[in-house]
């Protein structure tokens, strides 16, 4: 990945201003306790990584921040994406804990901020009034795009409707298992970038004997072979590691390409089953 850094997808920010480009291949740090995120994160820039994929649910954003910090790294050289947690959904809320986002991660400015998930049943939490609060973070100039994540199609269309303005990104649970194309063609259509969480299943995608099975034939990982069939169906996908050696596995997905036959085999792998929650379910 040193030597071949990852293709980038073009971001709108939402409001109609100047576009920035998203590292189609990023590290995610779900799960990584905030004293091994630094390593983690340092670890993962040191293999080549430029796309650091944090949440304040995460409760890691300090040390996501100490390793932006200290990689010696240009800031500009770097795209950051945290998000907000579930109980900061109401403007005050959601203000003051971006503030608080920021300063652990040392940031000036964020590239990227969504709403973690839509709460949309949630007693006093309204889509929309999160969305325009999300809009004025974006106007204010300390983020460079504004997206959610784990948004349905009925989701996405009352925030639009309420405020004009489209989420850059929506983060989606998906791997050949769940390929969401209902939801994908409508990001495609409303302009929407498709951002993969749980890429490779939690792990179980890489038993499945199909995948297996081509990965042998072609002389590469299974994981190699599920996060090539992400970016070339356009999407950004964050894989997480904590070991060096699975972290560059991951990222050497460029030298090599699966046929249209793989990748319709690959597809032909949905089954609609999650490995997390379904968004209606999720609530505060």
């Amino acid at each position: 990945m040193d030597a071949s850094p990852a293709p980038v997808i073009a971001l709108t920010n939402g409001t109609g201003g100047a576009q920035l480009s998203i590292p189609q291949l990023g590290f995610g740090t779900y799960k990584i306790p905030d004293d091994q995120a630094q390593e983690a994160v340092t670890t993962a820039l040191s293999v080549g990584y430029r796309h650091i994929d944090t949440a304040q649910m995460y409760g890691n954003e300090a040390g996501v921040g100490r390793a932006i910090a200290t990689c010696g790294l240009a800031r500009d050289d770097l795209f950051i994406t945290s998000k907000l947690n579930n109980p900061n959904h109401r403007r005050d809320d959601a203000l003051r804990s971006f503030d608080e986002s920021m300063r652990a991660l040392g940031l000036d400015v964020l590239d990227l901020f969504l709403v973690h998930w839509p709460l949309a049943d949630s007693p006093g939490i309204d889509l929309a009034e999160t969305w325009s609060t999300m809009i004025e973070i974006l106007e204010s100039g300390r983020v460079r795009a504004i997206g959610v994540s784990n948004h349905q199609p009925e989701h996405l269309r009352r925030i639009i409707e309420a405020t004009g303005v489209t989420p850059a990104v929506n983060q989606i649970e998906l791997h050949p298992r769940l390929i969401q194309s209902e939801l994908r063609e409508l990001h495609a259509e409303l302009g929407i970038v498709t951002e993969s969480w749980s890429p490779l299943g939690r792990g179980r995608m890489l038993e499945v004997p199909d995948v297996v099975e081509m990965a042998e034939q072609m002389g590469v990982s299974p994981a190699q072979v599920i996060i090539r069939w992400h970016l070339q169906h356009g999407l950004v996908v964050i894989p997480k590691s904590t070991h060096r050696e699975r972290m560059s596995c991951n990222a050497e997905v460029l030298g090599f390409e699966l046929s249209a036959e793989q990748m319709a085999a690959l597809d032909a792998l949905d089954r609609g089953e999650r490995t997390g929650s379904h968004p209606d379910r999720v609530q505060v």
